[in-house]
């Protein structure tokens, strides 16, 4: 699976205008509790496939779109759905965690 990049200008068209609900990654490359949810996070993509997108925002590179949905601590996931963010998960927590909120939105 390509990871999909988000940034301040795609993150519209890619996340607010996707057919199917979002999952979006909001991460940074210093944060270690980022990279201890990104292989959940990977296995999710390839599992949900065509049902969920999956994509990452870099908040250091995206300070606007983190601004804009008060991303406070990180890791944080959004889950995001006909341009909405419905549902938030913050912390790195177990796959069954993030898979249980998943499931009532895909």
């Amino acid at each position: 699976m390509e990871e999909l990049k988000i940034t301040d200008e795609n993150f519209k068209q890619e996340v607010l205008n996707s057919s199917i609900p979002v999952l979006v990654d909001f991460w940074a490359p210093w944060c270690m509790p980022c990279f201890m949810v990104a292989p959940v996070v990977e296995e999710i993509a390839k599992e949900y496939e065509g049902i969920l997108k999956v994509c990452k925002v870099n908040v250091d590179q995206a300070p606007g779109t983190a601004q804009e949905y008060r991303i406070m601590g990180i890791p944080t996931l959004g889950i995001f759905k006909a341009g909405n963010i419905v549902d938030t998960i913050v912390g790195a927590v177990p796959k069954s965690e993030i898979e249980k909120k998943l499931k009532l939105y895909v």
